[in-house]
């Protein structure tokens, strides 16, 4: 067991001022290219990371371009703001791609994540992203990239006054706009993916429906998609996917339990929630002759960790 430790006053302060403070400045590590396998559904690979003095599940998330939900549902046994000196932290860096077209941009709102599927075919990048609060939320569908934006000049919407009437009506390019200084328009008016001059906001459910990225990572996406580029839209908390003709799964806190988990709360998935898991991976039994390891779907279930999890036994057992 690691002992327990004293807040220094730096993680004092990391808990007592605000975030934005914090990671002025801060920049995340770019996302990585994998190559697209017509045989796997997955890409990447689970990293770990063994924590120093000072160190924070937020500051991780940054440093290496992760967002926070993910980064704290892949570890709920630690405290996010004090994890203990010398412990291995899972890095969520492997991917079951999600359910949809694998062309242009593809948005999983369950996840809190962005892939991006350049023309060829044959590569993906991913980024993790920041979507609308409850009563906010960002829209599901599919549109395209209509404009592109530098240095945007923000027109504060009258819906966004209505709340906070201190706003002007429009903010100019500089520290103090909330797009950052990339923005990609879509074909929902009022909606945009764009950078952010609050990167804390980076994956977590804390906009008005826009999709904030890290500063570098929305400037390396703006560089390389084109106006006309499609965008699909989709909230998938569990993706199936099959590698080396093994089946796995990857299930994502629901929408409440990522509110409980900015909360400091960690909550199960319910009877329910697991039943609706099981009976998707039943479905698919037959596809797997009978091999399905229903242990590990059903820890996979319940811990809603959102790492990739085999759930089908080897051909010999």
């Amino acid at each position: 067991m690691t002992a327990l430790r004293r807040p220094t006053w730096r993680q004092q302060a990391w808990r007592s001022v605000s975030a934005v403070v914090l990671w002025c400045g801060a920049t995340a590590a770019q996302a990585e290219t994998y190559e697209l396998r017509p045989d796997s559904d997955l890409i990447g690979t689970v990293g770990t990371h063994t924590i120093a003095e000072d160190e924070s599940l937020p500051a991780l998330a940054v440093k290496y371009g992760l967002g926070y939900i993910e980064l704290r549902a892949a570890n709920v046994a630690i405290d996010p703001w004090l994890p203990p000196l010398g412990h291995r932290v899972v890095l969520p860096t492997r991917y079951i791609l999600p359910d949809a077209p694998r062309q242009g941009i593809v948005m999983n709102l369950a996840e809190l994540r962005l892939y991006y599927f350049p023309p060829g075919g044959k590569t993906v990048e991913t980024y993790p992203i920041g979507i609308g609060r409850e009563g906010w939320q960002t829209p599901l569908g599919r549109t395209s990239v209509t404009k592109k934006r530098k240095d945007p000049v923000w027109y504060v919407p009258e819906s966004v006054r209505a709340e906070q009437p201190e706003l002007p009506r429009a903010v100019g390019p500089g520290p103090f706009n909330p797009l950052g200084k990339h923005a990609l328009n879509l074909g929902w008016p009022a909606y945009l993916i764009h950078g952010t001059n609050k990167p804390h906001g980076v994956g977590r459910q804390v906009s008005h429906g826009c999709v904030r990225m890290y500063p570098d990572d929305i400037a390396a996406l703006f560089e390389r998609v084109p106006v006309g580029t499609p965008v699909t839209v989709v909230d998938q908390p569990v993706k199936v996917g099959w590698h080396d003709g093994a089946l796995y799964v990857e299930i994502h806190p629901s929408r409440d339990a990522r509110d409980m988990l900015e909360a400091g709360e960690v909550r199960p998935a319910g009877v329910d929630e697991i039943a609706d898991v099981l009976d998707l991976l039943t479905d698919r039994s037959d596809e797997l002759n009978g091999r399905l390891n229903l242990g590990r779907a059903y820890q996979a279930a319940r811990s809603r960790h959102g790492l990739p999890v085999r759930v089908s036994r080897h051909e010999n057992y």
